[in-house]
């Protein structure tokens, strides 16, 4: 790995300050991400779709001449940035990691325009899990990301480039999205910070799936909690073409973090009773992170769900297929597009085409259970922990572990349990690095808010982050 580069190295909020008065200039910020992606995506595949230099070179000194002129295009001006490749961009190839939507978009998604608008640069794609599908970042037309602390191992995912580009300071910060775990699994893998905002936060736009964008949502990844705050003031705000999103302007999250920790109740739900599959020492490395939030003042107590955890389960698999079968059934049916979906996903369309309307209004019910539940926790707690993760990182050429503390995954995606109890109830969760196993390998804790609590999810973990420097 080469050196650490001075800016490559800057929180955001001190990069876009340095930028804004001129200190240091975008040209400059480009050619030190642009070297660091040079010197290690070649190892860890992080970025795709990299558009050349000299396009990426003018676009910044285009920046420069703005900012000359006293045109400020907003918070991340001059910012490096790499799209998740889930999301269309204007003019830059984008693939969902799959032959079946590999190609060049017209417009910008919502996502992608907010964060251009505030001024970034969009310098190509970050390699994402096939169409989206499983924690694990590999697909047929570019390959494995690997993990930023060893190649060796995989980044998880689907936000697998996001997590490793940002960790290697490729680019300042990331977007992601967040169905089960997409953000929380790769940030535990990579040791960087992933946050799944309350759904109707960062809203998508999608004209044809605005009313079932709180399954899965797009949020913010950085090295710091400070910095994922930062890139979420410009993710998030209203859309009147968004029916879920919430009127809150996204301009709070750019106000320094106030942590006020002390007092704070902590319940921590662990393996849930032994109801989770975890790798040995999962659960230990986690609870290093528990002791850091007693060291700032927080009373952390053992909680339990206050429902058959299983009850999440059948309603997570009936709806998501469900979901996954209404975007793909298209191309499903037809047997030479079909045979271009990795397994897993043909396997959800074909669970999701049998989901009859008695079955889905029932998964709809057993979710309200699961809500409600969860929210009954909060009587006693401010905040749940849970594993970000219930394995370490595995062998990056594994598409998904099959056995996960001696116990047979029933399908590729049990081993992401874990992370499907903020997504049904729609809490907000705040993925943190925790401790590390004997042998080194990360593991992360994920903080659970009431709904709408972002910003208080946001600032606990700050404090907590800060604690451990």
């Amino acid at each position: 790995m080469p050196p650490d580069d001075p800016i490559a190295s800057l929180p955001a909020r001190e990069l876009s300050r340095r930028i804004h008065a001129r200190e240091v200039s975008c040209r400059e910020v480009m050619d030190a991400h642009l070297a660091r992606i040079g010197a290690l995506n070649p190892v860890h595949n992080a970025i795709v779709s990299l558009r050349p230099a000299d396009a990426l070179l003018a676009e910044a000194d285009g920046a420069d001449a703005a900012l000359a002129r006293g045109q400020d295009r907003g918070r991340l001006h001059g910012f490096p940035l790499a799209v998740k490749d889930l999301v269309d961009t204007a003019g830059v190839r984008t693939t969902r990691g799959s032959p079946l939507f590999d190609g060049v978009p017209d417009r910008d998604a919502l996502l992608a325009a907010r964060m251009r608008g505030a001024g970034a640069i969009v310098i190509g794609k970050t390699n994402v899990a096939e169409l989206g599908y499983g924690s694990q970042s590999y697909n047929p037309l570019f390959g494995v990301t690997r993990n930023a602390l060893d190649p060796r191992l995989a980044a998880g995912g689907s936000s697998g480039g996001a997590a490793v580009s940002v960790a290697l300071g490729m680019q300042p910060v990331a977007d992601g999205s967040d169905s089960m775990g997409s953000l929380r699994n790769p940030a535990a893998f990579n040791e960087v910070v992933g946050f799944r905002p309350t759904p109707g936060r960062v809203p998508t736009g999608a004209p044809d799936a605005g009313f079932l964008e709180d399954l899965s949502t797009a949020g913010p990844m950085g090295r710091t909690v400070d910095d994922a705050a930062f890139l979420l003031s410009v993710q998030a705000g209203p859309d009147p073409a968004s029916p879920l999103s919430l009127d809150e302007p996204g301009d709070v999250f750019a106000q320094p973090l106030d942590g006020r920790p002390f007092g704070r109740r902590v319940g921590w739900l662990g393996d849930l009773g032994g109801y989770l599959a975890t790798d040995p020492g999962l659960l230990e490395a986690c609870e290093a992170g528990l002791r850091r939030m007693e060291g700032i003042g927080c009373r952390v107590e053992p909680a339990a769900l206050p429902f058959a955890p299983g009850l999440a389960w059948d309603a997570w698999t009936t709806l998501r297929s469900w979901q996954v079968a209404g975007g793909l059934a298209g191309p499903f049916r037809d047997p030479a597009l079909q045979l271009l979906m990795k397994p897993e996903a043909r396997w959800e369309v074909e669970r999701g085409l049998r989901v009859s309307g008695e079955q889905a209004w029932a998964a709809l019910g057993r979710r309200a259970e699961v809500f409600r539940g969860l929210l009954s926790l909060f009587d006693r707690f401010d905040v749940l922990v849970l594993p970000s993760a219930q394995v370490f990182p595995f062998p990056a050429e594994l598409h998904w572990p099959a056995d996960v503390g001696g116990r047979s995954m029933d399908t590729y995606h049990r081993w992401m349990e874990v992370t499907i109890y903020a997504s049904l109830a729609g809490l907000p969760a705040l993925a943190v690095p925790a401790g590390r196993s004997p042998d080194g390998l990360p593991a992360g804790i994920q903080v659970l808010g009431r709904p709408r609590h972002d910003l208080e999810v946001l600032a606990l973990g700050r404090a907590y982050q800060a604690a451990g420097r």
